[in-house]
Formats: C-alpha cells, structure tokens, sequence
C-alpha cells in the first residue's frame, strides 16, 4: 500500500476521549437489552450474521471497520459493485450522497432499522477502541481498492482532507443534524471542515442533543 504524508498532525483531545468512553458505555450498558432484542430479529429475519462491519476512513487516513447490525442481505458489498458498474444513475447517486436512496439489498427489518438509526449502535463498540468519537466528520465508505482509497478521498475533499482526517470520525456529527443522507457529499465536506475548526466540547454536546430529535423524525435517513 501506498505511503501517505499529511500536512496537519492528529488532534489529541483528553478531556474529549474520556467523554467518549464514559458516554459509550453509559449508552452501552443502559440499552445492553435493546442491543439483545435486535440481535435477535436480526439473526431471524434473515440469513446472515447478525453484525456487519463497514469499512471506512478514520483518522489519518487510516482504515477502520465500523461495527453495525445487518441491515443488508448477504453478499450485498458484491453486489453493489455490480450495480455501480452496470447502472450509471446508481453510480452518479453514489458519487453524490455516499449511499443509494432505493438500495435493492436492504431488507425489510433494515429499512427499519436504518430509518430509525438503531443499526449504528454498536459503533459504540468502536467508539471504545478509539476508532470512532461521538461526534466528528462523517466516515466515508472504502469501495474498491484500498490502495486507492486516499486518493479518492483527496478527490472529494480537496485541500480540506488533512484538515478533516486529523480527528476521528464521529457516530454523529453536524452533517447528521442537518439533513443526513440527503446532503451532497461536497457540502458535507464544508460542514465536517467547519467542526474541526470550531470544535469544543459544548458544541459536542449542542450536536448529541440535536441528534436526538433528528433520529426521531427520520429526516435524511435511509
């Protein structure tokens, strides 16, 4: 794999990582029978395991596997790259928003889950390794080979790369509070800039709480 320099060091934050062990296993241990029931209807309701990793782009351009329940049926990275392959207005809404707003693998208990956020609870698990933070830029999916993933990534966020992987990505963040899956991947990249620059710990908590009632409405996601 290709060597990659970067000209910003990585932030280190104390005070925020200790939040975000606290506030993971608080999360963890309060919905420990949440986190049971919908392992269970995962594992039923269709063939497959109940978790599925993610691969994505975490600090310094390094590459994480962010844990999620499965919302897809099996073999479904597979067949997306057959999609994108052979459908250019997939391929394009791919390019735009980092997901497909009729994605074909989702299954009917994942429709549900991803509308309501409830698949992205065990990245509480890699908040806890350090992979992700609570809050923080969004972490893009890695399609194709890793040994071209930066240089995808320096295609979509220009000069403002370093500056957005000198944090860890975030479960939530401020793209999440301001339209999810329904912002363009380019405007995204201005929002997830902005946080870096501006980021406290009271903006932090102002983003976990507007988190909540966007989860609620649903708005953006799928």
């Amino acid at each position: 794999m290709q060597q990659h320099t970067f000209s910003q060091p990585i932030r280190h934050k104390i005070f925020k990582r200790l939040f975000d062990i606290f506030f993971s296993l608080t999360i963890l241990i309060i919905l420990s029978p949440l986190y049971l029931l919908l392992a269970i209807f995962v594992k039923c309701s269709s063939k497959g395991p109940i978790f599925y990793t993610s691969r994505r782009i975490g600090r310094k351009g390094k590459l994480i596997d962010c844990l999620k329940f499965r919302t897809m049926e099996k073999g479904a990275d597979a067949k997306l790259t057959d999609l994108l392959a052979s459908d250019p207005k997939l391929a394009a809404e791919w390019a735009l928003f980092d997901k497909l707003h009729q994605d074909p693998r989702i299954t009917s208990l994942g429709k549900f889950l991803r509308k309501t956020s409830l698949d992205e609870l065990p990245q509480f698990f890699n908040v806890l390794t350090g992979d992700l933070s609570v809050v923080g830029p969004r972490a893009l999916h890695i399609i194709g080979s890793p040994e071209t993933y930066l240089q995808e990534l320096r295609r979509i966020y220009g000069d403002k790369t370093d500056q957005i992987l000198s944090v860890r990505p975030g479960i939530t963040g401020v793209w999440q509070i301001s339209g999810r899956s329904f912002i363009p991947i380019e405007e995204r990249c201005k929002l997830d800039a902005l946080y870096v620059q501006q980021q406290t710990f009271w903006q932090d908590l102002k983003v976990i709480c507007k988190t909540i009632p966007a989860v609620l409405h649903s708005k953006g996601a799928f």
